[in-house]
């Protein structure tokens, strides 16, 4: 049984995406683990892992994500496990989700340290499973050389079996191949893709905002689909928010009181994809009904305007159970810019 672990230098370098497409890319029938989770969402009255659940999803597998996953919290992991016995829960969980697969993908955690205090950071996952590793390493060029040549220079994989990296989200492509490419590969590290950076795949969709903020959605279910292309913080009057002219940019979110009436019926008659309505405050019903007829979400949330817009600035983009059409997306980018074959045998 092949196994391949899918792991990232960086957080937030795109592993979970390019799973996704590998998998959707692949000829064969494809188990999946992520031993440590790094990425919780609140569903049904439990933490989960969100990466988890949504490769499940795409797989069409019924399972709870915890069968995937041996937990999320360092302390809790600490005491129930040590060198010997994650070992065999490990070994225990991978024959499970192997069983009637071509190959086995495994996700390691947020970046090549996580984890690490619990045996289960992504060299040790990958020892321990018997693994080709496979790293993602994305951002500025810059950035890519230094965490490349970082492995080089300063990181021991020689005990297991490093099959190479894939660059992610590089903006010239051309540029890159001519001018860095070489001294990678000159550096013995095998390239198995170059992947462009896409604008598309940095968007948020209403479903992820309304699971990140664990809000209640009050009107317009129907478009949690919707994709977020610009935010627009209502914290002005409307007079000087419909002068501004980035309430008139497609696709846009508003981030406002649920007070603000005048300010949420002018979005709702423009083009807007979702409202968070913030102070936990439920705007009029006529207006809870006009989103419902529109579809477009109202999300409420417990935070302030300025608070909700703060965190946002830290979210990455990530896709959801419902993100066909990103994963269609990223097949192609896959099948163009990765050596598929050669990263899943």
């Amino acid at each position: 049984m092949k196994r391949i672990l899918i792991a990232s230098v960086r957080e937030a370098a795109g592993k979970t995406s390019i799973i996704a497409g590998l998998i959707a890319a692949g000829k064969g029938k494809y188990g999946y683990l992520k031993p440590l989770g790094d990425r919780l969402v609140y569903k049904r009255k439990r933490n989960v892992d969100h990466d988890a659940t949504v490769m499940l999803k795409l797989l069409g597998r019924d399972e709870d994500p915890d069968s995937i996953s041996l937990g999320f919290s360092h302390s809790k992991l600490r005491f129930k496990y040590d060198d010997q016995s994650v070992r065999k829960a490990l070994a225990d969980m991978a024959e499970t989700q192997e069983k009637g697969c071509d190959a086995l993908i495994i996700e390691g955690g947020k970046d090549l340290a996580f984890g690490v205090s619990v045996n289960l950071d992504s060299i040790s996952l990958a020892g321990y499973l018997g693994a080709r590793l496979v790293l993602v390493i994305g951002g500025d060029v810059d950035q890519v050389m230094d965490d490349v040549l970082f492995l080089k220079t300063r990181i021991g994989l020689s005990g297991v079996d490093f099959c190479g990296v894939i660059i992610n989200k590089i903006h010239d492509i051309d540029d890159f191949k001519s001018s860095y490419l070489k001294t990678i590969t000159d550096a013995g590290i095998a390239v198995l893709g170059v992947i462009p950076y896409k604008s598309q795949l940095t968007h948020f969709s209403m479903s992820y905002l309304a699971d990140r903020f664990v809000a209640k959605v009050i009107a317009g279910e129907e478009g949690l689909g919707n994709i977020v292309k610009h935010i627009f913080v209502g914290a002005m009057s409307t007079e000087e928010s419909l002068r501004n002219p980035l309430f008139n940019k497609e696709n846009k979110l508003l981030i406002t009181s649920g007070d603000r009436s005048d300010m949420i019926v002018a979005a709702l008659e423009s083009d807007t994809v979702g409202v968070i309505l913030t102070n936990n405050l439920l705007p009029p019903p006529n207006i809870v009904s006009k989103a419902a007829g529109r579809q477009i979400p109202l999300l409420l949330v417990p935070y302030d305007t300025y608070e909700v817009a703060r965190q946002m600035d830290n979210f990455n983009a990530l896709l959801m159970p419902d993100s066909g059409e990103s994963v269609k997306f990223l097949v192609q980018l896959v099948k163009e810019y990765v050596q598929v074959e050669k990263v899943l045998g």
